[in-house]
């Protein structure tokens, strides 16, 4: 019999009450037993969801990050946190976000870094190590999750971060070899199997995707020694990899001491036969079979064709599975009913992935004939999506055939750009900018759902945008901003906004799929080929620069972002859906240009989190994702200055790469990680402007003034000081107008030093 199981499921909630819950109690509207409670009803809800399943995964949920969990079961939350008064929950928020729910602002503490999880757009909270680290098992979370499952009657299997993958994930204060600390490591991973084992686990899923990077000699020891030394331990380890290809580490995974691994067969198909022959008898192999990452249906004849032969070989021996967690998708597919019948057809989230996943297990143990209906139904999904003709543009495939180099292309170099445009815009040194978005308040967000349900006519939309617009214009030109923004209270998302006004997308209410803590996005789908029907921002800059000297920035999503942020479609390269989202923003890039706007931001915050894992792989992405942004950035004259933003990722290793975008100006994330990105300049000299982000706009925290003139002095080391701008690392939307306000009075402040 074929043994089901999954990863992990979506904890945000179908209708995202995670996000509620922690927004009330981050503002002291719910107590923590409040908290607590909704937590427990959610898995409860979870594990109902999950039922039919062979094997449910407990520890999955988290109340901000699996990887924060992990370093808190560890004993390795920060010194600056952990030595503050309060209880864990405030430790633990502390750590995630800069303060806990009842810590002052006038003694705030920095909130741990924050980066992208391997190639998705979640992102996870940097475990901190340095040569002094030492790990005390605090098992508390995983066996209250585990006794609550068993006490309702689910077959639950653990879900643990793995030790060198822990380790790889994290960072060191004191340049020492965080391998190092792998043997100090290891015991606390030792006891914390023996509890689980315990309390009644029987098999445990240790989460290991390091094993899909890179891995030199050190860390490939660093494996063999963790599981030979872990080996004794009574629960059943079920090693766990996804998001990519073994490749030269398929023989190290295949042998390591295991009683099973878990692969994914959507990323690395072509391992499946290999790891089949190679994994020795006694030992399971998980197949990844259901795409955990995107949202279209499963072709489950064409699995089954495929599946047929691998159950005949390994029995009992083969589990199947989602690729990886189902927490990158959304939660239920049965609640859109506002979406079109065809595309809805098209699609999975969670809860239908794992019913997917139950027809190919009934399939396989009892005979097809068992779902003849169930795959029947898949196949008549699969054949019309293949066949829609809504998915094809002719128009748009031969505007991409017909691309020119040429179009990537400014018309002058930078250093003849820029004096151009210091001559028109006439900015000081240090200019200040935000990066976009301001505080996106309750009476916006209730005007664009009363607009959405049609209670709020045309003209009264238009006018209370236009009304926050001004209150933006207003704000900034009080604060003394060299560049201003309106502010885009008109726009849910950045990326939603732009692909609501192209052809080729779908949209869901209730779609939502977890970043990062509270923060939660609803990704468009990308279904067809992209087209721009209309002018998508021009109206609500150019009023914005109606009531202003200074400049307004046009503000634009950039077309690698718009992809990496959507679940794009699989029938066709992802070059090529590039190409045409290209091509789109840069009609709007010329006609923003042409209504007057003469500095446009056009934002690619997801260009890093699309590199492939593998640095083989960089360049051929690299490539055709720095020519989209060229193509739709390099239209406009050599005065119209072009920025592109990018934030919450690792930037070092790709600096040369961003600076082959061209791009007039960049704005960087920097702030949580004290200005690392410098370290990348000590080689490498950027040749245009750069703001390097001093106001880490994920905290509550409120920057000082001296904080700020230091990080930017740092830069001024590396950088030369008429080429650095001065701005927050991201969008202020999430954000309120108490916190927004005296931190960039600070950042202003800290300019006019920097000036003086």
């Amino acid at each position: 019999m074929v043994t089901t199981h999954n990863l992990g499921f979506p904890r945000i909630g179908a209708k995202r009450e995670l996000k509620f819950a922690l927004e009330d109690y981050w503002a002291g509207r719910q107590t923590g037993q409040e908290l607590t409670a909704t937590a427990e009803d959610l898995r409860r809800q979870n594990w109902h969801q999950q039922t039919g399943i062979d094997l449910s995964p407990v520890g999955d949920f988290s109340l901000y990050d699996q990887v924060l969990d992990m370093s808190v079961t560890l004993g390795n939350l920060p010194e600056r946190v952990a030595s503050q008064a309060g209880s864990q929950t405030d430790a633990y928020f502390r750590a995630a976000r800069g303060r806990g729910a009842d810590d002052n602002a006038c003694c705030a503490t920095a909130a741990g870094e924050m980066t992208k999880w391997f190639d998705t757009n979640y992102h996870y909270i940097v475990p901190e190590f340095s040569a002094d680290t030492e790990f005390e098992l605090n098992p508390e979370r995983l066996l209250t999750q585990l006794a609550e499952a068993r006490a309702q009657g689910v077959n639950a299997k653990p879900v643990i971060i793995g030790p060198v993958t822990y380790l790889w994930l994290g960072k060191t204060s004191d340049n020492s070899n965080r391998l190092d600390l792998l043997e100090r490591l290891l015991p606390a991973y030792a006891r914390l199997l023996e509890t689980l084992a315990d309390a009644g686990a029987e098999w445990v899923q240790i989460d290991e995707p390091a094993l899909v990077t890179d891995l030199d000699a050190n860390w490939r020891y660093a494996f063999n020694l963790a599981y030979h030394q872990l080996k004794s331990n009574r629960p059943k380890l079920l090693l766990a990899t996804y998001f990519g290809e073994l490749r030269s580490n398929l023989q190290l995974a295949c042998e390591l001491p295991v009683a099973g691994i878990h692969l994914d067969a959507v990323s690395a198909p072509q391992e499946v036969s290999r790891v089949a022959d190679w994994l020795p008898t006694h030992k399971v192999l998980s197949l990844g079979v259901i795409n955990g990452r995107n949202v279209w249906k499963a072709d489950l004849n064409t699995l089954l064709d495929w599946l047929e032969p691998l159950h005949a070989k390994l029995g009992e021996r083969l589990w199947l599975a989602p690729s990886c967690s189902l927490l990158h998708v959304p939660v239920d597919l049965t609640r859109e009913d506002e979406l079109d019948e065809e595309i809805h057809a098209w699609l999975a989230f969670a809860v239908q992935k794992l019913d997917e996943l139950q027809v190919l297990a009934r399939a396989l143990n009892e005979g097809c004939n068992s779902v003849t209906q169930a795959l029947a139904d898949n196949q008549q999904a699969i054949d019309s999506r293949r066949t829609s003709y809504r998915v094809i543009n002719p128009q748009v495939r031969a505007a991409v055939a017909g691309l020119q180099a040429s179009l990537g292309n400014r018309q002058s170099p930078y250093p003849h750009r820029i004096a151009l445009q210091q001559q028109a815009l006439k900015l000081p040194t240090f200019p200040t900018t935000t990066i976009g978005s301001f505080p996106q308040t309750r009476e916006i967000r209730q005007a664009r759902l009363q607009f959405r349900k049609g209670e709020l006519t045309d003209q009264a939309y238009q006018e209370q945008m236009q009304s926050e617009i001004a209150r933006c214009i207003r704000v900034q030109e009080d604060l003394g901003l060299d560049v201003l923004v309106h502010g885009e209270p008109e726009r849910n998302d950045m990326v939603e906004y732009f692909g609501e006004q192209l052809d080729g997308f779908a949209f869901t209410r209730f779609g939502w799929v977890q970043s990062y803590g509270s923060r939660c996005v609803k990704p468009p789908i990308l279904f067809g080929d992209i087209q721009r029907p209309d002018a998508m921002t021009v109206d609500w800059i150019r009023y914005a620069q109606s009531l202003t000297d200074k400049p307004v920035k046009g503000m634009l999503t950039g077309p690698v972002t718009i992809l990496n942020w959507s679940f794009v479609r699989d029938d066709q390269p992802r070059k090529d859906s590039c190409l045409q989202l290209a091509l789109a923003i840069r009609e709007e890039v010329q006609d923003l240009e042409k209504a007057g706007v003469n500095i446009i931001q056009i934002d690619e915050a997801a260009l890093r989190e699309g590199l492939p894992l593998r640095r083989a792989d960089w360049e051929q992405y690299l490539e055709w994702a720095i020519n989209s942004f060229r193509i739709a950035a390099n239209g406009v004259q050599d005065a119209t200055q072009i920025h592109t933003h990018m934030c919450y990722s690792e930037f070092n290793d790709i600096i040369e790469a961003i600076a082959r975008m061209d791009a007039d100006v960049i704005t960087i994330e920097t702030s949580r990680s004290d200005m690392e990105l410098l370290d990348a300049f000590k080689d490498f000299e950027y040749p245009n402007d750069i703001g390097p982000g001093v106001y880490d706009i994920h905290s509550p925290n409120v920057p000082a003034q001296k904080q700020i003139t230091t990080l930017m002095k740092l830069a001024a080391e590396r950088i030369p000081a008429e080429r650095l701008w001065v701005n927050p690392d991201c969008g202020l939307k999430t954000r309120n107008w108490e916190e927004v306000t005296p931190a960039l009075e600070a950042m202003v402040a800290a300019a006019r030093e920097l000036r003086a």
